[in-house]
């Protein structure tokens, strides 16, 4: 009995004094190689110049009570944020000021709630799950014998966890190099969106696109340490993080001239109104980590924004590695991205012969098909417009399906 009223006085507590943004990602992410890199198996490219990025998102609602189980206007209206916010088309962004506006970046980085699940299915990108877990005070929310629910596979999608968290943190994430099992976002339940059940100071949901910001390898501003560095360039460097919303200039000892803190970013500790952009060094930083090798280059081969690739759907679903022909069966094609020859070769003759090669649109549409004579075959589609396509090859449960970008 005892035990229960300290946790009902400390809980008192903390939301008593949780007008303050906290983030829970330091100490969430100790020991992770923020710049490291990993390889992923399998077929890989890097990203083209002004590439759009575009990230499927699954959100796991873990939930006790009704208000936790959030809508899914409330998830919907943060994935609207997070496509303003990281494409510098947020309204507040009047709001920078003219010091720093140059210095504000479109990082063409997208977001969508996944269309297609892990097992090829259609899917709304949601996945709402009970629990006997009156909170979470650990990672417990990522695992379904915890009462939470198992990541989806996150070489493909960004996983975010909705549920209540203990204390005063908002959010926490895994940076990029962490555990695949934990890797994603964790956000309570109402801070999560602009409406349903979300709270003020914290309504405009910017909790979610900071926390995002730490998934793809930005630190907080002043480095967590007294005037330490986040290691990108073009934000100045301050003493510690800022809360509320502070007049400009906020100027301390730590500010390199009399533009002072960059308070206004969206890696500080500022209310929700008053964060409105990212950096271009910052833009350069995420977008480092989905180049070839890089810890989320894998997205780049991710169809699951895209519903027509659902089983039942116009195109199918399977894929293969684009390099290295291991096995007779396997099919290599290059270059890719490509302008105009696509070549595709398979090291035996009987894998190719006689099949049809045909290219779709994004929406599913055939746009040319040919039969295939031989093991070493050409296809020319230097009238294709620039963009993202499909190569499917065979038929039924002997196809194979490539991703083709057109520059």
């Amino acid at each position: 009995m005892k035990f229960i009223v300290v946790i009902v006085f400390l809980l008192g507590c903390y939301q008593a004094i949780n007008a303050q943004r906290v983030c829970g990602t330091v100490i969430a992410t100790t020991g992770f190689d923020i710049n490291g890199t990993n390889t992923i198996h399998g077929y890989s490219r890097d990203t083209l110049p002004d590439e759009i990025i575009n990230i499927p998102v699954v959100v796991h609602v873990i939930y006790k009570t009704a208000g936790q189980n959030i809508s899914d206007a409330q998830i919907r209206s943060q994935i609207d944020v997070l496509n303003q916010d990281y494409r510098l088309k947020n309204a507040n962004a009047v709001n920078i000021p003219a010091a720093f506006k140059s210095l504000a970046a479109d990082t063409k980085i997208n977001f969508c709630l996944a269309q297609v699940d892990p097992t090829g299915h259609s899917t709304k990108g949601i996945v709402r799950k009970y629990t006997e877990n009156d909170f979470f005070l650990d990672e417990s929310m990522k695992f379904s014998g915890q009462g939470g629910d198992n990541a989806w596979d996150s070489k493909k999608y960004l996983n975010i966890w909705i549920c209540y968290i203990f204390g005063r943190s908002l959010g926490f994430a895994t940076m990029p190099g962490g555990a695949a099992d934990k890797d994603g976002v964790v956000i309570n339940y109402d801070v999560f969106g602009t409406v349903g059940a979300v709270r003020s100071p914290f309504d405009k949901g910017r909790t979610a696109t900071h926390e995002i910001g730490h998934w793809l390898g930005l630190k907080h501003l002043w480095g967590d340490e007294n005037c330490g560095s986040d290691d990108v360039d073009d934000t100045p460097r301050q003493r510690f993080s800022n809360y509320y919303c502070p007049n400009f200039p906020h100027v301390t000892s730590c500010s390199p001239n009399g533009n002072g803190d960059m308070f206004m970013d969206y890696m500080d500790f500022t209310d929700d109104a008053c964060m409105s952009m990212f950096t271009q060094g910052q833009k350069s930083k995420m977008r480092a980590q989905f180049t070839l090798n890089g810890n989320r280059n894998s997205f780049l081969n991710s169809f699951a924004c895209d519903a027509s690739l659902a089983t039942g759907g116009p195109l199918p679903t399977d894929t293969i590695p684009l390099v290295k022909v291991i096995a007779r069966d396997e099919i290599n094609i290059y270059p890719n991205p490509v302008r105009e020859i696509l070549n595709i070769k398979s090291k035996d003759i009987l894998t190719l012969a006689g099949k049809t090669a045909a290219i779709f649109t994004i929406t599913g549409k055939i746009i040319m098909q040919q039969t295939l004579q031989s093991n070493t075959e050409k296809i020319n589609i230097s009238s294709f417009m620039p963009g993202i396509y499909f190569l499917k090859i065979g038929e039924g449960n002997n196809r194979k399906v490539f991703k083709i970008i057109k520059m």
